[in-house]
């Protein structure tokens, strides 16, 4: 038996992580491009940030007696599609942000700071820098820094062009001031803070109905370009709830996202009880119009997708509804009663829906 020839293997040659496919000066290149949008983010209680292996954040008990961490994680959606497919990266950073801050912020907490997460196959620094500019816009709006995060070039995992988004933050709450919703009660009201749009929940239903148009980037919704509705950035409505938590008493929040109006309210009420939603009480806005009428959406599933033009609320005493609403219209904030509580039924729904 004569042994065989080995079989010619791979072209030869020097190997280098560049030429697997990852560039680290173009990764280094990227940190320094956005250290002026992070630094305008900047705590007091920022020790460290961006740069090191790990942040530094210092509690701040000046503040808090006895202060509880707040932790939140999340992302957005398919919408990062559609920021992709129509080179829209400038503001789905900030939706990034919201996701994440309006979470924590239905605890009654204050967000200090947050991490977030870029992967891609491979960097391209302005779309990565515009993304992570975003970021820290969103940031600002909310009151935390961005104290750090990652970005991670991994070739064969992307398409060219894809990139994935995730965000991390981490908010403070006095112990005692921590909202669970074990004080609302029949008779609350339940105030509706206005969204700005589908914020980006109900994304792949959105992109299935795009489906069906000739040319998305063509229709308009009175007289405004639906990929503008489409990609409008999510709300950040912290700093109007941080001031109205200092002045009033409020028995619960919650942040209208994934599950839509059906399955958001009902998780910060006491099983006993039900909520009553009067879908009168605001105008839906037209792009959820425009979304049934190509779509063909069942009422339901509406509902359980979307927030339908409320991105946030709150329950709060019935006496105390006034103040509240006329203190967020000094805010800027687009507020109204849309329901109330009620004691459950016996073999009724936890949510009601009426028109």
């Amino acid at each position: 038996m004569t042994q065989q020839d080995p079989k010619p293997g791979p072209k030869q040659g020097p190997l280098t992580y560049r030429s697997a496919g990852v560039d680290i000066d173009a990764g280094n290149s990227l940190v320094e491009r956005i250290k002026p949008a992070v630094r305008r983010t900047m705590r007091p209680e920022v020790l460290a940030g961006l740069g090191g292996f790990g942040a530094l954040v210092e509690v701040p008990v000046d503040r808090y007696r006895r202060p509880v961490l707040v932790s939140g994680a999340d992302g957005v959606g398919t919408k990062l599609k559609l920021a992709q497919q129509y080179n829209r990266h400038s503001s789905i950073g900030i939706d990034l942000v919201a996701m994440c801050v309006n979470d924590v912020l239905v605890q009654g907490a204050e967000p200090l700071y947050f991490l977030d997460y870029f992967a891609c196959g491979s960097l391209n620094i302005d779309t990565a820098a515009t993304v992570i500019e975003g970021i820290a816009e969103g940031c600002q709006l909310a009151g935390c820094a961005l104290v750090g995060g990652e970005t991670a070039e991994m070739p064969d995992m992307y398409a060219a062009g894809d990139y994935d988004l995730a965000g991390f933050c981490v908010g403070v709450a006095e112990k005692s001031k921590l909202i669970d919703g074990s004080e609302i009660a029949a008779g609350n009201v339940i105030i509706g803070l206005e969204s700005s749009g589908a914020h980006s929940n109900g994304y792949s239903l959105i992109r299935k109905v795009l489906d069906r148009v000739a040319d998305p980037a063509l229709e308009q919704i009175g007289g405004v370009p639906l990929l503008d509705l489409l990609m409008t950035p999510t709300r950040i409505y912290v700093s109007s709830v941080l001031a109205v938590l200092k002045s009033h008493k409020i028995n619960g929040m919650a942040h209208i996202t994934g599950g839509g109006l059906s399955e958001n309210i009902i998780r910060v009420v006491p099983e006993e009880l039900a909520v009553e939603v009067d879908l009168n009480s605001w105008q839906r806005p037209a792009l959820f119009d425009w979304l049934v009428a190509n779509g063909q959406i069942p009422d339901d599933d509406l509902r359980r997708t979307f927030n339908l033009g409320i991105g946030y609320t709150l329950l709060v005493d019935a006496d105390s509804a006034a103040v509240v609403l006329e203190q967020f219209s000094a805010l800027g904030e687009s507020a109204r009663v849309i329901g109330r509580v009620t004691e459950r039924p016996t073999s009724g729904q936890q949510i009601r829906f009426v028109s």
